[in-house]
């Protein structure tokens, strides 16, 4: 069996060579990795619902030649459908859930290679940076028990930092997948609106904020994942510009000098800590040294206020008509009642909002789509914190035990830097950038205008050459897994 200390060792890119040159077997790769989830999950909860006879049939069958041939590979547990996989969305509600084919998305990750082993733990229908539902328990950061890991990709996050796989599906609605990888030293990148596909039944999630791709340890693993699985579905309304080059190709060159505007404020008016400013900072700094112009603005021009005001609409609609269908076919004459405190609030509140009030919201998404367009006609990329604050403890950020509105200001003062991609569309990265004196990780943010993943890409890899992360390991959960 492929040892612990090769396989902790190597990312995605390094098994699948591994595995490709016959040093290594996709069987040795999925016994290892199975017998580190047992031994290392119980402390992280980072897996909720485990398929590893699914993963062990796909094996058996034989896998097709792509990048990632035999690299195990989970899936959030929220969005995205693996036939035979329970896809319970955190909720009591949806447990037993289980889907009967494989959307777009993961018929690719197959495609390329990936055998799928089970699903990660969400937040209860990932409305929240904080993942501790209530139906599956909180996930450890591996970097310190009892803090949080992020939200809503948190189970992912863990089980990326903390060496059970080398990386593994996310999904960014308001942040999603970067303040995770804030909080747990990792590469968070959110791709363009539709750069991946979230067919074959839907077209958008949450009027099209929520962008699905993945938490890596390296960022040559998140562009050749990129590069596997980009590109619209059949009958998809519109699509991505199309790209000259590969995205790994492009991790791989420097970019040419470019325009940065940074921001330490946050859009809201809300505290940012002092360490995560000077971190910031910091990275300017660096980028100065490789020949870029960084020039601080006092915002990015958008209506941060506003903004939060919308955001908030759109999912509570979205949830409360799923929540709806699900409680009719239970047959339940209450099913909000089955929900975490918050999130019965929050549904409550979207079954009494009118079409109206959606369609303003989403014109609001509009205008902060023009308003960050402007921007991005001045500069290159914007450069800020992901997160305000350090990765939370566990009920800091809770959604019982206190009300929509508290629970709702706490969410956003966490994170309110990183919405306004998701509202216009346009992607954007967490890239690590060292310690805090406590010990936990923390990143920095970059957004670019529509359609620049490549230039995101290439700062990332130059970044990465600069100052690499990938030698910071937490140190807590290593024991357990050996």
């Amino acid at each position: 069996m492929l040892s612990f200390d090769d396989y902790d060792r190597s990312d995605a890119t390094a098994l699948a060579t591994l595995i490709r040159t016959g040093e290594t077997t996709a069987q040795e790769v999925f016994d290892t990795a199975r017998a580190r989830i047992e031994a290392a999950d119980p402390a992280l909860n980072a897996f909720v619902h485990r398929h590893f006879d699914l993963a062990q049939a796909q094996i058996d069958a034989g896998l097709p030649e792509g990048p990632f041939t035999g690299v195990p590979f989970a899936i959030k547990n929220t969005g995205l459908d693996v036939a035979g996989m329970e896809l319970s969305t955190g909720s009591a509600l949806f447990r037993g859930c289980v889907s009967q084919a494989d959307c777009t998305l993961v018929a690719r990750y197959r495609r390329a290679g990936l055998v799928i082993l089970g699903k990660t733990n969400t937040p209860e229908f990932a409305l929240s940076f904080a993942t501790e539902p209530a139906a599956f328990g909180p996930t450890h950061n591996p970097w310190k028990h009892g803090y949080s890991a992020g939200g809503s990709s948190g189970g992912s996050a863990a089980a990326v930092a903390g060496g059970l796989l080398p990386f593994a599906n996310a999904s960014d609605g308001a942040g999603s997948t970067r303040l995770p990888a804030s909080h747990t030293n990792l590469f968070g990148f959110k791709p363009s609106r539709m750069r991946n596909p979230l067919g074959p039944v839907a077209v958008e999630a949450i009027a099209g904020m929520s962008t699905p791709h993945a938490l890596t340890r390296t960022v040559r693993d998140s562009a050749a994942l990129l590069d596997a699985t980009a590109g619209p579905d059949q009958g998809d309304p519109y699509g991505q510009p199309p790209r000259e080059g590969s995205f790994l190709a492009a991790a791989g060159r420097d970019p040419r000098p470019l325009r940065i505007g940074m921001t330490l404020a946050s859009p809201l008016g809300t505290p940012v800590d002092p360490e995560i400013v000077a971190r910031v900072q910091a990275a300017a700094r660096l980028l100065e040294s490789l020949g870029h112009h960084v020039e601080e603005v006092a915002d990015a021009g958008y209506d941060g206020p506003a903004l939060k005001t919308a955001w908030r609409v759109i999912p509570g609609t979205a949830v409360a008509a799923a929540v709806m269908a699900r409680g009719a076919a239970l047959g339940l004459k209450d099913p909000p009642a089955a929900l975490e405190p918050v999130n019965a609030e929050w549904v409550r509140e979207g079954l009494r909002l009118t079409a109206g009030d959606y369609l303003a919201s989403v014109n609001q998404l509009h205008r902060t789509a023009r308003d960050l367009g402007r921007f991005f006609a001045r500069y290159d990329l914007l450069l800020s914190p992901v997160a305000a604050e350090p990765a939370p403890r566990h009920g800091e950020m809770a959604s019982a035990g206190t009300t929509l509105d508290a629970f709702y200001d706490r969410f956003w003062a966490h994170s309110p830097f990183t919405c306004a991609f998701n509202a216009a569309g346009f992607p954007a990265m967490s890239v690590p950038f060292g310690l805090l004196a406590s010990g936990l990780p923390v990143g920095v943010h970059f957004g670019a205008g529509f359609g620049q993943e490549e230039m995101l890409f290439s700062l990332a890899g130059q970044i990465e050459r600069a100052a690499p992360w990938a030698h910071l390991r937490p140190g807590q959960m290593q024991e357990a897994a050996r």
